[in-house]
Formats: structure tokens, C-alpha cells, sequence
């Protein structure tokens, strides 16, 4: 748990520092209370106890830009008090900012759970939300109410923008559908990202969107057209626009290998966000559980619909993707870093503070063992999992 408040001066020395310019052999991070005063391979410290990491790697938290859940708790329904257990629950895996992400439910409830996690967001405990459905495509709804699916009307992206009172951080919704064009130019207008997910537009109706302002691929490959050699659909549109970021859910259900590389070999690991989509069992169990207004059955950690069997979000977490990730897909650690870190907190507009180790941001890190395995969690400073 935390062992850290205030002034406190942390020394971190032996480990694999991860920097935007590359990887450093036994470097050294100083943390100086909220706030990281140096990443360097140098002996110039301040006067403080050092912790030798020798051994492990140090790498900047992981920032989730598209999470529902976790520790049996949801960000869709939960009260307060279970957000932050949610929260609390990726925090110990790594996952030191996260958006909150809702399902598709009526738009007045959706617009009182956007002004209570707004205030979560306030109080700095999340970097905001983010609206997946209802303004999604019926044919490709995968785990969200048909009946409270509505089409893309400006009207009430707004409703849903204003509810937030300014927390609001991306919006996935199908622009072939009326309204849906309109809407990307509002969210982009508004700086708010529009990700096309759950949708089945033709190749040219999702160039049309980038083109409108669309910016990212909401868990590319789900819930979407596969590839046609004839009708690319909006896969290929996605994977070849240099503006577009492609979400990818490494959790080896579901995306096959083969798929999550050609996404790295096409957009390049400046391109690629991974997220956990984690609803509630994250972090939790099997067991029966609620998905907005839908029953969800999680068996050997894979998530479905009672009725149906879709696939219902996952029980991810990002330290699982990291690991999968360069143990089982080959990416380099510096790839991963990026695709964890430094890709969706560009995205999120908050890399001022985080996404990297570089001076003067947030001291958000995590300490990884030989094996990439979670042994250290610090954020603003505390350590909320502490290595030894």
C-alpha cells in the first residue's frame, strides 16, 4: 500500500529504465514528491536513501483509454465508492490513468452516470470518459441492448457532451449512420475524440469519417466488417490513415496473433493503443455479472452474453497485455511502452504529466521483474504497490 506522502525524495538505481529516447542499463529515477526530478544514467543524486532495482525494469505507468471495469465493480452502474474499487484494481496492475468507459443505456441514464463520473474525474481519480454506444451499429452491437440503440443525431452527443461537464474524452460510434458524419465534426470541433467502433460502414463511408475528423479504431477487428479483398471495409481504412490510432485487446481471445501483427506491421507501434475493454470480473473471477442492462457469464476469464454468447468485454489487465505482448507477440519493450503509455496519453491530451519518465511529469511507474511481471506501482509519488 502507500508508503510515501509529501516532500518525500524516492532514488530508484540497477534497473532498465524505459525513456522516450531508448532503454537505459542501470539507471537511475529520482522521484521528488509528486513529480519525477530525473531519469539519467548518472551519479548525481540528491542526498536520499537509494532502492536498488537491479534486475528489473522501470517503465512509465499504463495509461487505459478504454476500461469499464474491474474488481467486481463497474464504471456503468457502480456507486462511487465502487468506481474507486474498480480504479484501484488497475491501479495495482500498472494502470495509474484510466478513462472510464460506459455501455450503451438510455440517454438520461447515461447522461446521470456522465455527471457522476465527472465528478470522479474532478477529483482526480479518472482522466475522463468515455461513450461507447448507444450511437452504434445494430448489425455489429456485440455486447449492447439493440433496443437502446440509437442513431449518431449531433442533438445528443451534446446531451451526453454536457452532461460531462467537459470530461468527456472519445465517443465510438458508426458514422454511416444518420447523423454520424455530423457528429465526428461536432466531437472534433469539441476536441473530443471520435472513434469509429461497432460498425459495419463500407471502406469509403470510413475514409469519409477520418476525413470528417475521426481519429481513432475503437478495438480494431471487433465489431467490425472483416477484410474483403473485394470490400476492404473499414479495417484496411483504419490501418492505412497515418491520423487514425487502432485500439487492440491483447488478451488472446480476442485478437488471433496473426491479426495483432499485421496491425503493428501496418500502423506501426506509434499507432496502436492497447486497452483491456475490462468489464467487472477484471482482477475479480468467474462468475455471473451485470453489463449495463445485460446478463454476462465469465468462464476460464473469457467474458459472454447469457443470451447469445457474444463476446462481453474482457478480464484484462494491461500488465497481462504488456507481458503477452513481448513475451508471446515479440514486440520490443520500448513498442510496448509506447502502445501502453505514451500513445494514449497523446491521444487523452494528457502527456503533459504522463505517459513517459521524463522530468517534471507525474511520478507514475511500474516496476517490472525479469519476467515482466508486476512487483512495484507508484503514482504522484505513493507507492500503491510497493517492490519488496
Amino acid at each position: 500500500m502507500a508508503s510515501s506522502k509529501g516532500s518525500q525524495v524516492h532514488v530508484l538505481t540497477g534497473a532498465k529504465v524505459v525513456l522516450p529516447t531508448g532503454t537505459v542499463d542501470g539507471g537511475r529515477v529520482i522521484v521528488d514528491g509528486t513529480r519525477i526530478a530525473g531519469a539519467l544514467p548518472d551519479s548525481a543524486a540528491p542526498a536520499a536513501p537509494a532502492r536498488d532495482l537491479s534486475g528489473h525494469w522501470i517503465v512509465p505507468g499504463f495509461v487505459d483509454m478504454h476500461v469499464h471495469g474491474g474488481g467486481g465493480a463497474s464504471f456503468t452502474s457502480g456507486t462511487p465508492e465502487e468506481v474507486l474499487t474498480a480504479v484501484g484494481t488497475h491501479r495495482r496492475h500498472g494502470t495509474t490513468t484510466m478513462v472510464a468507459s460506459t455501455v450503451t443505456e438510455d440517454m438520461d441514464v447515461l447522461a446521470d452516470r456522465a455527471a457522476l463520473l465527472a465528478e470522479i474525474v474532478q477529483q482526480g481519480d479518472l482522466a475522463g470518459i468515455h461513450f461507447e454506444g448507444p450511437f452504434i451499429s445494430p448489425c455489429r452491437k456485440g455486447a449492447h441492448s439493440e433496443s437502446l440503440l440509437r442513431a449518431p443525431d449531433p442533438a445528443d452527443v451534446r446531451k451526453l457532451m454536457d452532461a460531462a461537464h467537459g470530461t468527456a474524452k472519445m465517443f465510438t460510434l458508426a458514422a454511416e449512420l444518420p447523423g454520424g458524419l455530423d457528429s465526428v465534426r461536432l466531437l472534433a470541433e469539441n476536441n473530443v475524440i471520435a472513434a469509429i467502433g461497432h460498425t459495419d460502414a463500407t471502406y469509403e463511408q470510413t475514409r469519409a469519417a477520418i476525413d470528417a475528423g475521426a481519429t481513432v479504431a475503437t478495438h480494431l477487428y471487433n465489431a467490425m466488417p472483416a477484410i474483403g479483398h473485394r470490400t476492404p471495409g473499414p479495417i484496411v481504412a483504419l490501418l492505412e490513415d497515418e491520423r487514425v490510432t487502432v485500439e487492440l485487446i491483447n488478451d488472446g481471445t480476442h485478437l488471433h496473433p496473426g491479426a495483432f501483427q499485421l496491425a503493428y506491421h501496418h500502423a506501426g507501434a506509434d499507432r496502436v493503443a492497447l486497452i483491456t475493454d475490462a468489464m467487472d470480473a477484471a482482477g475479480f473471477g468467474d462468475g455471473r455479472y451485470d453489463l449495463g442492462p445485460l446478463a454476462v457469464e465469465v468462464k476460464d476469464g473469457v467474458a459472454r452474453l447469457v443470451e447469445g454468447g457474444s463476446i462481453a468485454g474482457s478480464t484484462l489487465t494491461l500488465d497481462t497485455a504488456f507481458r503477452r505482448s513481448v513475451t508471446v507477440d515479440g514486440l520490443s519493450v520500448d513498442d510496448a511502452v509506447r502502445s501502453l503509455s505514451a500513445n494514449p496519453a497523446r491521444l487523452l491530451g494528457v502527456d503533459d504529466r504522463v505517459g513517459s519518465l521524463d522530468p517534471g511529469k507525474d511520478a507514475d511507474l511500474v516496476v517490472l521483474d525479469a519476467d515482466f511481471a508486476v512487483v512495484g506501482v507508484m503514482r504522484k509519488g505513493d507507492w500503491v504497490v510497493e517492490p519488496g
